[in-house]
């Protein structure tokens, strides 16, 4: 049976991912991108996690067929639910999701594109399995790393109804709650002509 494959944060450095054993850069400055050259040792990169850790909690929006997951600490804010479904996932209103704004499938359809895994969703209870997916390390253009298919994280304390399948991993060196993407791309204007968003 095949090991699981792993990703390791090396201290103020570069993931290390088993499968390709290369390292990936996570400060946003290699010019080799996605692949580490060295450039954290001279830009000041820190993996400093400087969130609030009472943000990483999971709040439940109970529908009529469907419960709705979400730990906002986790989010990438990739877009892909209040861009595909805003009658659920509405990014200007309180509370931001309601969950019987669509059919319990157009809902699930959505969720399962969170590259993130900061949605999930339950029904009748019982919260849905992960998806069965190979392990894989995706660049999400001028964004984070997707990662799917249960790469092991290691040494990394996960948030409350955190996906162990799929997760997003900060590239750009810019986020607070590092290693995982908070969305801070998009203030920092990232940039990699590099990569391909696979969406």
């Amino acid at each position: 049976m095949a090991a699981t494959p792993t990703i390791t944060c090396l201290p103020n450095g570069p993931y290390l991912y088993s499968e390709d054993k290369k390292a990936l850069c996570r400060c946003g400055g290699s010019a080799s991108k996605p692949y580490c050259d060295g450039t954290h040792r001279s830009n000041g990169f820190s993996d400093r996690n400087l969130a609030d850790p009472a943000n990483n909690r999971r709040t439940s929006y109970a529908g009529k067929r469907i419960t709705i997951l979400d730990n906002r600490a986790l989010c990438a804010h990739v877009g892909y639910c209040t861009d595909g479904l805003a009658k659920v996932f509405r990014h200007r209103d309180k509370p931001w999701i309601e969950p019987d704004g669509a059919t319990a499938e157009e809902i699930i359809a959505t969720i399962r594109k969170c590259p993130s895994g900061a949605l999930s969703y339950a029904i009748d209870g019982v919260e849905a399995p992960a998806q069965p997916r190979a392990p894989e390390v995706t660049p999400l253009a001028d964004g984070p790393y997707a990662v799917t298919g249960g790469v092991e994280l290691v040494g990394v304390k996960l948030g409350e109804g955190a996906s162990r399948e799929h997760y997003t991993l900060c590239r750009c060196g810019a986020s607070r709650n590092k290693p995982f993407c908070d969305g801070s791309h998009w203030e920092a204007n990232f940039r990699d002509a590099s990569s391909r968003d696979p969406a």
